[in-house]
């Protein structure tokens, strides 16, 4: 069977081009670029640099500083940016890669879907609206996800948001929701594990493949999973721990998220909106102080459903009919969870959990790809950061939780995945919608290109 996906991987790989993907593959810039005059949002909370200029070479930023101090290499190739806004490009810590297919509103999770071609796109999406680095939640196949690993950091593959691998450790019958595990559990993409010895050998596993980040699902979510036993998920922990492993937790309750930082995790996934927190639980964050990402938006009302532009561009039209006809009725619970996310939101990050951008994008079409890092950042404004906090939370924080060195900010040494921007995100957030152009590895996407190829006739492939 393994022999088999990886034929079908290979066959997938050779076949790009043929099914409509960009005939080009990852090509830096052709020598030395510096870019001057634009606002340099940098993405560690430092002050912006307001006429800044800065140098990318060989895929990398090698100076950067106000204009007038850096100085340009021989031959470097000028770039006005006067009037812009530069940041760092995002990194979204979590999210499902590979399973989408945008057609169906209420999500279509097959293990066929899941084919290089269909990661390539997903990733495509995200560096559309300016996010350089994915991290895939635990639902991803392992092998078949280093195979891409391996070919996208080769240049094999178009431009894209670079992918980072997860795994998954559940207990039988658990882990992804019940759309994702449709397209999981035929690929066997998570470990099943029912008792401690299992737990610690399918970590030792993980290990050995060098992946570094693992995610448990903690709870029944309301009696409808399988609960992994403390003593299981305690094992996971520990084993992790001993060997240098990061684990992110699924918590969507007071009780699960108290569970999940006693025993020790690194990051907590989802916010609670169904009750308020109490005063045990923030004991806990003052303590653990762990990363945080909220997972808002799923729950919020589409923007699909007020005719947004900005995110229906890159979705099919029959996707975007269904999700009017079905996901668009008004939430009778909506004042009620609202009025518990401000509460615990406030809370939480006054209690020391370090907030990090991740989205569940994968799951619905209503809240996808590249779009919905936009709206997490919205509400992480709405409900009380700073623009300049939740740019961190989307930008350095995030590439730190993965232990990422080079993404994330723009300073020397750093990838050169930025975005260039029409307005000024620290006077409102929205303007990070303001894409003028991303650039990957100091290439730029071409977004009207990608644009074209979403935009065919609803039945060809992507």
């Amino acid at each position: 069977m393994r022999t088999l996906r990886v034929l079908v991987y290979c066959f997938a790989v050779g076949s790009l081009l043929s099914m409509g993907v960009p005939a080009t593959a990852q090509v830096l810039s052709a020598g030395p670029a510096i870019y001057e005059g634009a606002r340099l949002i940098l993405g560690d909370g430092a002050a912006p640099i307001e006429v800044g200029a800065f140098v990318v070479q060989d895929g990398r930023i090698t100076a950067i500083g106000p204009s007038g101090s850096v100085t340009a290499p021989a031959g470097a190739t000028r770039i006005d940016l006067t009037g812009k806004t530069v940041m760092p490009a995002m990194v979204n810590l979590h999210a499902h890669v590979g399973f989408e297919r945008f057609t169906v509103a209420g999500g279509e999770s097959l293990p066929e879907s899941f084919t290089p071609e269909n990661i390539l796109d997903h990733l495509q999406r995200q560096a559309f609206y300016g996010t350089g680095t994915v991290n895939d939640a635990g639902s991803a196949q392992v092998a078949m996800s280093q195979k891409f690993i391996m070919d996208q950091a080769a240049g094999e593959f178009p431009p894209a948001a670079q992918l980072v691998l997860m795994a998954g450790v559940v207990p039988v019958n658990g882990g992804p929701d019940r759309i994702l595990i449709k397209g999981t559990r035929p690929l066997h993409a998570n470990y099943e594990v029912t008792r401690s010895p299992e737990a610690r050998a399918a970590v030792q596993d993980i290990a050995a493949k060098n992946v570094n980040q693992l995610k448990i699902w903690i709870g029944d979510r309301g009696g409808s999973y399988p609960a992994m036993p403390h003593e299981v998920y305690d094992a996971v922990i520990d084993e992790a721990h001993q060997l240098g492993i990061k684990v992110h937790s699924h918590a969507g309750s007071v009780r699960d998220q108290k569970d999940a930082l006693r025993a020790g995790v690194d990051v907590i996934v989802h916010s609670i909106q169904r009750e308020k927190v109490d005063d045990e639980l923030m004991e806990l964050v003052r303590e653990k102080r762990p990363y945080w990402t909220t997972v808002m938006g799923l729950s919020d009302r589409s923007e699909v459903c007020d005719n947004d532009p900005f995110v229906l561009q890159q979705l099919p039209e029959v996707g975007i009919a269904d999700i009017l006809a079905s996901n668009c009725n008004p939430n009778l619970n909506a004042a009620t969870r609202e009025e518990n996310l401000q509460y615990n939101f406030t809370r939480m990050i006054e209690a020391g959990a370090r907030l990090v951008l991740g989205t569940d994008a994968g799951v619905f079409p209503r809240y996808t790809f590249g779009s919905s890092d936009h709206h997490e950042l919205m509400r992480y404004v709405e409900l009380g950061l700073t623009p300049a906090e939740a740019i961190v939370a989307a930008t350095s924080r995030p590439a730190e939780a993965l232990g990422l060195t080079d993404v994330g900010k723009l300073a020397v040494g750093m990838r050169a995945d930025f975005l260039v921007l029409n307005a000024n995100p620290l006077e409102d957030i929205s303007n990070t919608r303001q894409i003028a152009s991303v650039y990957l590895r100091g290439a730029m996407l071409d977004r009207e290109g990608l644009l074209a190829q979403w935009r065919r006739p609803t039945g060809t492939s992507f």
